[in-house]
């Protein structure tokens, strides 16, 4: 299965659109290295083929643009011919998951038997994740019967080496990815669990599946509504030779569509460059709360008003830079600083290092 958690390009454009995608921090890069190190891979080589300048991986700070990492997800699954990106206890052969993508697409009238033909799938490969589907009246061992509305995808990805829980956040998303473009429609999840415990930057993990997540449960799975399952399959041979001509970035897209008040906020604020950057006032007048509230629930899930903001800017400035289509000066006043200065000492302080590392030959 393809893997990793990269989102769709962030840009701002020339007509003032940004999309709600977010930067890929540095812990995902090296985690998503540790397999090609494992297999003995020249890591410095996949980054700089990436586009990604190597000293950044000993910024603890940096982040990478959607572009960037997709082309190492690329890089690394050409290297060792891996999907997996040498994680699993086998390869995983490059050409798996559009095989697995054929087969689903042309005989699966609807999401489940869809779910179970992509699960049956992977368990003919000894490389291949494992996964199921569960209904109402299923009862494991672990995990006690399933609630009568709701249907799970449970996982099984112990015989993989995966010690940052990249694999079970990467094969997690595709997944949900993957379904949802089968139906056409974004599959809203009730929960999502997972059997390792809380890590550093589990608040991204509420924005990338859009619902509080649970940790150190008894196994990994996502939770939806059961009657998504009877959703006819709507893609067809044509979608899918554009979803895999698109592959990774689009099958690895990590958008933040999340019901969670950040998310909420940051949407907001994405439509409103590059011609201002609203006040918290005036966003909470569009969530139709006071401003007191917008900040009790941005406190209540760890941020601010502030960090939101400059954490839209910081993607914005770092798809921008990597691009190298946009000067310091110009980025910097579309973004709404008062000089380029101020906006150095910002880039700074979110990324551990300057403009200038980020452009091209810089």
């Amino acid at each position: 299965m393809a893997s990793a958690s990269a989102p769709h390009d962030l840009s701002l454009t020339r007509s003032g659109t940004v999309t709600s995608s977010r930067s890929v921090a540095m812990h995902h890069v090296r985690a998503s290295l540790y397999g090609a190190r494992r297999r003995g891979a020249d890591v410095s080589a996949l980054v700089t083929r990436a586009g990604i300048p190597p000293q950044l991986l000993d910024v603890p700070l940096a982040r990478v643009s959607p572009r960037q990492f997709a082309r190492l997800v690329r890089q690394t699954w050409q290297a060792l011919d891996d999907e997996v990106q040498g994680f699993g206890p086998q390869p995983l052969k490059v050409g798996t998951f559009a095989m697995m993508c054929h087969a689903v697409v042309h005989c699966s009238p609807d999401l489940r038997s869809a779910l179970q033909r992509c699960g049956a799938f992977y368990a003919l490969f000894p490389g291949g994740p494992r996964f199921r589907v569960e209904e109402a009246g299923d009862v494991r061992d672990t995990g006690g019967a399933v609630d009568s509305g709701e249907a799970r995808v449970v996982f099984d990805l112990t015989a993989f080496d995966d010690p940052e829980h990249y694999l079970a956040e990467s094969v997690t998303v595709v997944l949900h990815r993957f379904a949802s473009w089968l139906v056409r429609r974004r599959i809203t999840l009730t929960g999502a669990e997972f059997s390792h415990p809380r890590p550093a930057h589990a608040l991204e993990y509420d924005l990338l599946y859009g619902v509080p997540c649970t940790f150190d449960a008894p196994r990994t799975a996502l939770v939806f509504d059961r009657a998504v399952l009877d959703q006819p399959v709507l893609q067809d041979e044509a979608g899918l030779s554009t979803f895999l001509r698109r592959a990774p970035a689009d099958v690895l897209a990590r958008l933040d569509y999340g019901s969670t008040a950040a998310a909420r906020v940051r949407r907001l604020l994405g439509r409103s460059l590059p011609d201002r950057m609203p006040p918290a006032q005036d966003i909470a007048a569009l969530l139709t709360v006071s401003p007191q509230t917008l900040r009790r629930q941005l406190a209540a899930e760890g941020t601010s008003f502030q960090q939101v903001r400059d954490q839209l800017r910081r993607d914005v400035a770092i798809m921008e830079l990597a691009s190298g289509n946009t000067s310091v000066e110009e980025l910097s006043q579309r973004l709404g600083f008062s000089e380029p200065s101020a906006f150095h000492r910002a880039f700074k302080r979110w990324t551990g290092s300057t403009p200038r590392a980020y452009q091209p030959g810089g």
